[in-house]
């Protein structure tokens, strides 16, 4: 069943209507051709998910009726956010679209030493992150997520670390880690208390041993994935899908 999100102000409980505006008009109506009677599914992007029946289509909104209402049982119970520095071609939208899948809350694009990537003016920056936020939504919907993650403006790796303080707590995979893994962090952890969790992802290059040593100043835990090298667009699934199966609801 086809998924839409609309913001809470969209929804009308007293009338159980739900106002559809936007591509998702054009959408609805032109790709996918659906007509007043049919039933989709829809999201406020907070806590509610509703099947509603499309009541009228007009050129600006679909309006619907709503006939069935329930909590978003398909997010994970922890908040995972990814501090990844920006890859070259098209590795970006690899990566948002898979850990969009897999749970994540956030995608914080991070300015790094080998960071090769090079954004001209905000203006640029803005129609990056546009492209990666539509992207985020489309995988929102194929995998009925219940919220479309946060996809922010690209930072530097200083503004990245400030960021990172109100997490629960912060990872670091570092390929030069050779001692401590997942399993060890987590048995000196008290997980019921973890509750948002911040991961780091380099570049291509890996992060210089200054970043490293700067992360690990401000109390972000440097890990190892294993004895192979995983490339930037590996990584971050890996270490997601781990952390949803240890702390989430990956697995069941």
């Amino acid at each position: 069943m086809n998924r839409f999100f609309v913001a809470s102000s969209q929804v009308n409980i007293p009338s159980q209507e739900i106002v559809i505006t936007g591509e998702d008009v054009k959408h609805i109506s032109k790709v996918l051709r659906l007509s007043e009677g049919d039933v989709v599914e829809v999201c406020d992007g907070e806590i509610q998910q509703y099947l509603a029946e499309i009541k009228a289509i007009s050129k600006d909104e679909v309006l619907l009726d709503i006939k069935e209402k329930e909590p978003i049982k398909t997010e994970a119970p922890i908040e995972v956010v990814l501090y990844q520095s920006v890859p070259k071609s098209t590795k970006m939208e690899l990566i948002i679209q898979k850990t969009t899948e897999l749970g994540i809350k956030e995608i914080v694009p991070v300015i790094t030493d080998r960071t090769i990537v090079q954004f001209k003016d905000h203006k640029d920056k803005s129609k990056k992150v546009d492209r990666w936020q539509k992207i985020a939504e489309e995988a929102a919907k194929q995998s009925k997520r219940g919220i479309i993650p946060i996809i922010h403006t690209p930072i530097s790796y200083k503004e990245a670390l400030e960021h990172c303080k109100e997490n629960d707590l912060n990872i670091v995979a570092y390929e030069k880690e050779d001692t401590k893994g997942l399993k060890e962090l987590f048995s000196n952890l008290n997980i019921e208390k973890i509750k948002r969790i911040g991961i780091w992802v380099g570049p291509e290059g890996g992060f210089t041993e200054e970043e490293v040593e700067v992360a690990l100043q401000n109390h972000i835990n440097s890990v190892t994935l294993g004895p192979r090298i995983l490339r930037t667009e590996t990584a971050g699934f890996t270490l997601l899908s781990i952390l949803m199966y240890q702390l989430g609801d990956l697995g069941g």
